[in-house]
């Protein structure tokens, strides 16, 4: 399980201030695969970033049990002179899995040919998310957050990571941002809506589309105006 207790974060881009979380407090229930909603800028991502711990809130906490996974997606862990095999090597030590069976899978599932051996500084964005998505889906986590994962790679690619992530939901716990409802729906169980800071969770996942596609729709519902 995680929670979310009362969490506020505030960014400044030059002079102008946007609150992405208003003491925001939530559970994520354990054993289900749970869809972050919202428009853009609503703070899906820095959510999932402060729940992996890349980033910290401004106050509130976050209480954690169990093993989480980086964003995928994210390829901030990656050093950029490394190559996209020594990177993975890296991590394998660092999260105690075998480096040679975690550095086949790899080079396997994300398909980059030679240039799994060329520095990671080299890659294009489509290639570091496939990289990204092959090591979080070659390491065993209680608990996979998942940033965007139909925007890997070509259409033959984005089937076999939503097949590859419905299985490892079989298994864990999951927290997605998509703005494919579509995909949304064949993931997750249940879902929260993110607006103006606020956030509320919905035990069914088409019920918190409806509510987000109203939201986007019809204005701004009466919880989100706090």
């Amino acid at each position: 399980m995680i929670e979310v207790r009362n969490v506020w974060k505030t960014y400044w881009v030059g002079n102008v201030r946007k609150d992405v979380a208003k003491g925001i407090t939530l559970k994520f229930p354990k054993g289900k695969a749970v869809g972050l909603l919202g428009r853009n800028g609503a703070g899906k991502s820095t959510l999932l970033r402060m729940i992996s711990g890349v980033e910290d809130p401004d106050s509130g906490e976050i209480i954690k049990c169990g093993t989480i996974s980086w964003p995928i997606g994210f390829g901030g862990a990656f050093h950029p002179q490394l190559s996209g095999a020594q990177n993975i090597k890296f991590v394998a030590r660092l999260y105690g899995v075998d480096t040679d069976e975690l550095t086949t899978f790899v080079k396997n599932f994300a398909e980059l040919g030679p240039h799994f051996y060329a520095p990671f500084r080299t890659y294009s964005s489509g290639m570091r998310s496939r990289l990204g998505f092959g090591l979080s889906m070659g390491v065993n986590f209680d608990t996979y957050l998942v940033d965007e994962v139909a925007s890997v790679g070509d259409e033959s690619f984005r089937q076999k990571s939503s097949k590859m992530l419905k299985d490892k939901i079989g298994e864990s716990s999951a927290i997605i941002v998509s703005h494919s409802m579509p995909l949304m729906k064949s993931l997750c169980d249940c879902g929260v809506v993110l607006i103006n800071g606020h956030a509320k969770f919905y035990e069914d996942i088409t019920e918190a589309i409806e509510q987000h596609k109203n939201a986007m729709n019809c204005g701004t519902p009466d919880w989100a105006t706090r």
